[in-house]
């Protein structure tokens, strides 16, 4: 075992690994029930949800784990999960059965770019400020949509939205779980916002704004209610807007996914010469989990930056994702704690994660002017017009045309305009 991971390589351990692997654990077990919380509001059965997640990530961050042997971990990722729910299911009025099929496509479009290695060229053709303006417009959406669930953000017939009534005791609840949740992230304590969300939830029990669970173990949930739900409606995704639902759970994933594989392989050492060694087995993990997750029954499982937190506390090598993984698998038993993560509890953690999506603004060229108005047309839109696709095909439309009236035609791969037709026809269809 110790051979196979290559222990005396990079100077750990058995221990330093089981500890790498539970802190990343705890770092990322939030979404066990915040998945099952956004999607839920799609119509989604939220205990066959949670054993979708639990399982999407076991298996995911195993593959990665014992193949790829990376100490990274997977899991059904915020903002694909948000654009699953908020955008595809209830504006665009897409069945969520159908939106599973569109997750399951994006998985075997992904498998059939790492199988034939033409990744590298789709990352090239899309300008990193693009990039970086959907990721930090996917965390403003996030941060709203924990807003309004909290209570913070309220409808308003004069203004559109506007300050909640700060009074009520579920908003004052998700305000102290945000509090609560800042000041552990802030003093660095790994696994802050799973704490948090602990935290928030036995002050509401406490505060009686929740109910207090029957037992916190049982038996696992079905996956009946989502079992196979992807290939029942696999025949309703080629239209026109199914294309460009499949194209927004791509695209994001796809640097999702690639920017989280750098930056942990980097804190690691496990880079050489600037490259990823064994990357194929990396992201055919990647790509396999997105696949196997909706069919399971979840939306897009992905590489997940928390993974930083185990690297962080020393682990090294795909012993610390094997762990990761078998805390996933005994997590399956802990459903019933489901009914005490209420809006209250989940809004703290889409708001954090909002925050931290949006730290990469910093990098996009805002002094360049046809740069930063596709950038912010795709950040602003996002959250605007509650459509992650809306934001991305914004983007995508007005980059080739800004670069063009500045003389940098030369500088827009062949793919951008590929793309710009693409949601060039997205909009006209909007409009019929």
């Amino acid at each position: 075992m110790e051979k196979y991971f290559g222990f005396k390589e990079f100077n750990t351990s058995y221990k330093k690994e089981a500890t790498a692997g539970l802190t990343t654990f705890l770092a990322m077990a939030y979404i066990l029930f915040v998945n099952p919380s956004v999607l839920g509001d799609a119509g989604m059965d939220k205990g066959a949800v949670f054993t979708a997640t639990a399982l999407a990530a076991a298996l995911g961050t195993l593959f990665m784990g014992i193949v790829a042997k990376y100490p990274i971990a997977l899991a059904p990722g915020m903002g694909l999960n948000a654009f699953f729910a908020y955008s595809v299911v209830l504006v665009m009025d897409i069945p969520w059965q159908t939106a599973l099929a569109g997750v399951l496509m994006s998985g075997i479009i992904f498998i059939f770019i790492t199988l034939f290695k033409i990744r590298e060229t789709i990352i090239n053709a899309i300008p990193e400020d693009l990039k970086f303006a959907a990721a930090s417009g996917i965390g403003l959406f996030i941060a709203f949509i924990g807003l309004k669930n909290a209570g913070i953000v309220a409808p308003s017939k004069a203004t559109l939205v506007s300050l909640g009534d700060l009074t009520q005791g579920p908003t004052l609840l998700a305000i102290f779980g945000f509090i609560i949740t800042i000041l552990m992230m802030i003093r660095n304590v790994r696994g802050g916002i799973f704490y948090g969300m602990v935290i928030t939830a036995v002050v509401g029990i406490f505060a009686g704004l929740i109910n207090k669970p029957d037992q916190i173990v049982g038996a696992i949930p079905s996956l009946a209610p989502t079992f196979g739900q992807a290939f029942s409606h696999f025949d309703q995704i080629f239209t026109i807007d199914m294309m460009i639902v499949v194209l927004t759970f791509f695209i994001v994933d796809f640097f999702d996914t690639a920017g989280t594989l750098m930056a942990v392989a980097s804190q690691a050492g496990i880079m050489k010469d600037n490259k990823l060694p064994r990357a194929g087995k990396a992201l055919l993990a990647d790509s396999s989990a997105i696949a196997v997750g909706a069919i399971l029954g979840t939306s897009s499982t992905t590489a997940y930056i928390e993974s930083a937190s185990g690297v962080a506390a020393g682990g090294r090598t795909g012993f610390t994702s094997v762990v990761t993984g078998g805390l996933f698998l005994l997590a399956l038993f802990f459903s019933p704690l489901l009914v005490v993560v209420t809006p209250s509890v989940t809004a703290p953690a889409l708001i954090i994660v909002g925050v931290l999506m949006v730290s990469v603004l910093s990098k996009i060229k805002w002094d360049r002017l046809e740069i930063a108005v596709p950038a912010f047309l795709t950040l602003i839109a996002m959250p605007l017009t509650y459509s992650i696709a809306t934001g991305i095909a914004l983007g995508f439309v007005m980059y080739p045309l800004t670069m063009t009236v500045k003389g940098r035609f030369k500088e827009v791969h062949p793919i951008m305009w590929v793309l710009f037709i693409v949601f060039i026809s997205y909009f006209v269809f909007l409009v019929e």
